[in-house]
């Protein structure tokens, strides 16, 4: 048996069933328990203080404490969900993430584990550029975080419960158009990444990515929102007689390179989607990687399709110009079909 449910209720179960399952477990944020209240900004914990009041821990609009206390609680042996109402707001706890989570266990050879979880809404939702940065490219080369990016409810649920029976500190990034809340707010241009969730128990492995359309002409990887987006461009090329092999990595941190380079070694072509600023970005790691160990096995170059090197507008027309659509998605596509 099984039910369809959305992000954020696929989440919001999965959290319910790890703080059953484990008394350590407790969420800790901004706005996440209060009672009649979103539950988060997203909805992701709506109603979880009515079976577990004293284990949603409500703070301060304050990331740097918040981190610091969900580390302290880690470090004693608790295993903390940490939520940030936005992504970008881990900026404020930086020196926390950064130099004391990431690094305690291995500045401990080990004695001192961080079983922790971080959850961080990311994406282009029409408020401006401090609260829109998709914040992969600058978690992904911190050494000590494990980094995961959900875009089917299906693997939101698995991947959050795998993260929070982890030793590592995880972070999950979670895009706001993908979160399908059917509580009290609900997004604009969302996009349906619902699926069917067992009543049984499951979890999704970190590290594993996933194929979600195969094809034999040209690999394309994407995340959240642009996983989507590259899966409805394959869909159009299909009747151009293009067929598109879609790849989902899920994990970033660590990140499944056997998935991806047996995928290349059979369209030898590669396009990489993302919704930040294509300096310095995910597609710049993967196109360095697949350069450096399987050159002799890529027809043409990797194309990148990614968004400006500028700040996220705040203007819906210039949005839509400046996050890659079906549209630029398939552009780049074509264009890289007629190189080779």
């Amino acid at each position: 048996m099984s039910r369809r449910l959305g992000i954020a209720e696929a989440l919001r179960e999965g959290i319910a069933e790890e703080m059953r399952r484990d008394p350590k477990v407790f969420c800790i944020g901004e706005d996440i328990g209060i009672p009649g209240g979103w539950g988060g900004a997203f909805t992701v914990t709506y109603g979880l203080e009515k079976e577990f009041a004293s284990r949603m821990v409500n703070t301060p609009i304050a990331e740097a404490g918040l981190m610091g206390v969900a580390l302290g609680a880690a470090l004693m042996g608790m295993r903390p969900i940490a939520d940030v109402q936005y992504g970008d707001f881990l900026f404020c706890a930086m020196d926390q993430v950064a130099n004391q989570v990431a690094k305690m266990r291995y500045m401990s050879g080990g004695k001192a584990q961080v079983p922790m979880v971080m959850r961080a809404p990311v994406g282009v939702t029409g408020r401006g550029a401090q609260h829109a940065q998709m914040m992969e490219p600058f978690f992904v080369p911190l050494p000590g975080i494990k980094i995961l990016v959900p875009s089917t409810a299906y693997d939101a649920k698995g991947l959050l419960k795998s993260a929070v029976r982890d030793g590592n500190p995880v972070l999950i990034f979670e895009h706001k158009l993908l979160y399908g809340s059917k509580g009290p707010r609900s997004e604009s241009g969302t996009v349906d990444a619902s699926s069917d969730i067992p009543d049984g128990e499951y979890t999704v492995p970190i590290g594993k990515g996933i194929v979600r359309r195969e094809g034999t002409d040209v690999t394309v990887v994407g995340t959240h929102l642009m996983m989507h987006r590259s899966l409805e461009a394959a869909q159009a090329l299909s009747k151009e007689g293009i067929s598109v092999e879609v790849i989902d990595p899920r994990s970033l941190v660590p990140f499944d390179w056997e998935l991806l380079k047996t995928s290349v070694a059979k369209t030898n072509r590669l396009v990489v989607v993302e919704e930040s600023p294509k300096r310095g970005g995910l597609g710049a790691e993967i196109a360095a990687t697949l350069a450096e160990e399987m050159i002799d096995s890529l027809a043409a170059p990797i194309v990148r399709v990614a968004a400006p090197n500028t700040p996220a507008p705040f203007s819906p027309p210039m949005e839509r110009f400046y996050v890659p659509q079906v549209s630029r998605i398939a552009e780049g596509i074509r264009g890289l079909m007629a190189m080779s």
